[in-house]
């Protein structure tokens, strides 16, 4: 004689499509080396002759519609084909200066040493030409080196512009320290979570995007800091020791 079960799962308890997805590297003294640094940085006052800078690119299907959607009306959404076109892939690279709320953003059609050098050329020259050093989040991407200035321009230069940053690498796997990667969120919920089908409205939008963002001087609530990391980790530092 079987029991009936009493209790049961309620509706929608178990969802088993759904999944966290949690990216930590292990902590290591030269993770927790990397980690301090970065969170030093943005700890630090504003000083405008050292203007600290987080950078991060990243790729971007260029889709299109393969049958014209139905727009919508009023008690109607749009409507469109879940077909759609292939139409390649470009990069966008982004630069937010957490201090004062400011980004720039460029859409190359690659993620090269060049497109790379090219882009922190132009900090250096345009955006912050009579500054003392740039101070620099990034991640560790071969790409992100002063190295890739001596691909493109001469070695004086090349020299001379390394010399104007100040790098902080963010720990392997260790990305989501980079202030950037919070501005690429907000860019991807705000402008790319619709189909974007060639290069240049994919610029459109998202120079449209980032005026709107520096006009209200959009800025980062960050409240991860060294203390805090030292407190939630403790025994990760403990062990280090042992």
């Amino acid at each position: 004689m079987f029991r009936k079960c009493k209790k049961g799962f309620k509706k929608n308890e178990l969802k088993p499509w759904l999944k966290k997805r949690w990216c930590r590297g292990k902590i290591t003294g030269d993770y927790i080396w990397h980690m301090e640094d970065v969170l030093h940085r943005y700890a630090q006052p504003y000083n405008p002759l050292r203007p600290l800078i987080c950078f991060d690119e990243r790729p971007c299907q260029l889709l299109g519609d393969s049958i014209v959607p139905i727009p919508m009306k009023l008690g109607q959404l749009k409507r469109e084909d879940y077909e759609y076109e292939r139409n390649g892939s470009c990069c966008v690279l982004l630069a937010f200066e957490p201090h004062t709320g400011f980004r720039y953003v460029q859409v190359r059609e690659r993620r090269t040493a060049v497109d790379y050098a090219e882009f922190m050329k132009q900090f250096v020259q345009v955006y912050y030409p009579g500054v003392e050093c740039i101070r620099l989040v990034q991640d560790n991407l071969n790409t992100h080196t002063p190295g890739s200035f001596y691909e493109v321009f001469p070695p004086e230069e090349s020299f001379d512009l390394a010399e104007k940053f100040q790098v902080h690498y963010t720990p392997k796997k260790g990305s989501w320290l980079n202030m950037a990667e919070i501005e690429f969120s907000a860019l991807s919920r705000q402008c790319l979570d619709r189909r974007i089908a060639d290069r240049e409205a994919l610029e459109k939008e998202v120079l449209a995007w980032a005026e709107n963002r520096n006009r209200k001087c959009t800025t980062v609530n960050w409240k991860f800091t060294k203390d805090t990391v030292r407190e939630k980790l403790k025994s990760k530092y403990h062990m280090l020791k042992n």
